[in-house]
């Protein structure tokens, strides 16, 4: 526990208060604002900072998580972790890199940056308990929290270099507050063409066709593109993989886990997938405008 405690005192000083937004800091094993609002930090190491608002979206289940551990960690993304990597390898400053992913799921993405820059630190928010005891104990030098993407972020303004969304909500409003001037937002969305071969057999849900119009909408007037990297490549995927790959996303819900095992069954063992998503990274406007 002290070890933890420890991470988020590192960072603590870019966190700010979910209750009247003032900078905290961390004491024995609590957050602490500068009004006396206080958070407990869990035993496995990360802190809550949620404030009881009603949230437009729902967490990752334990087993969603698990299924996620067990894909990535298993390396078939990480052709896609290596570009992000490289996204804010390209985009960073002379300031020791402050990251922020949202939706951080597994943490995993966020480590795999983290670890490129020895003076790097990490903050990794997620709705999901589950998400945020799996953050807490993924890297040294990332600190896990609970909160909102879609609420007021629990950081105080212009105090993070980078933020990442991959393959998760985008507030793009709340990330163009939290950043610094010249910092970046690098985001990663799935093409059509993303795991096409399990879509029609598995009963998968499809990509939104209409995702990269609503990527712009959600961007003007905030933030400019500065880089634009496609990443697609094939993977040999044995059943237990594929089972983790639908487990592991929106697709978990939408059937149950006999189903889609009966559907599994039915593929050929291994199975060639393809991976296809575009990374691309944003910067601040100097200037925002109303929509």
């Amino acid at each position: 526990m002290q070890g933890r405690s420890l991470m988020l005192a590192d960072i603590a000083e870019v966190l700010a208060c979910p209750e009247c937004r003032s900078a905290v800091e961390v004491v024995d094993r609590t957050v602490l604002c500068q009004r006396g609002h206080s958070f407990d930090i869990a035993r496995q190491g990360y802190v809550s900072l949620l404030t009881g608002a009603a949230t437009k979206i729902s967490g990752d289940t334990a087993e969603m998580i698990a299924a996620r551990a067990a894909f990535l960690d298993a390396g078939h993304f990480d052709p896609i972790a290596a570009a992000i990597a490289d996204a804010v390898d390209e985009s960073a400053s002379a300031a020791p890199p402050r990251i922020l992913e949202l939706g951080a799921g597994t943490g995993h993405y966020l480590a795999h940056v983290v670890e490129r820059f020895p003076d790097a630190d990490g903050l990794g928010i997620d709705i999901s308990k589950a998400a945020a005891r799996r953050v807490a104990q993924v890297h040294p030098r990332i600190a896990s929290v609970v909160a909102d993407a879609w609420q007021r972020l629990p950081v105080l303004d212009a105090t993070l270099t980078h933020a990442l969304s991959i393959f998760a909500p985008r507030n793009a409003d709340e990330i163009r507050r939290v950043l610094c001037a010249d910092g970046a937002f690098v985001v990663v969305t799935p093409t059509g063409r993303h795991l096409t071969e399990l879509i029609e057999p598995l009963g998968m849900v499809r990509v939104d066709e209409d995702k990269t119009r609503r990527l712009g909408e959600s961007m003007a007037g905030r933030f400019e593109r500065d880089a634009r990297t496609a990443v697609e490549f094939t993977m040999t995927l044995d059943h237990a993989a594929v089972e983790a790959v639908v487990g592991m996303g929106p697709s978990a819900h939408h059937q149950s886990p006999l189903q889609r095992a009966d559907r599994i069954a039915q593929l050929a063992e291994p199975v060639t997938v393809t991976a296809s998503v575009v990374v691309s990274t944003y910067r601040p406007r100097l200037a925002i405008t109303s929509a």
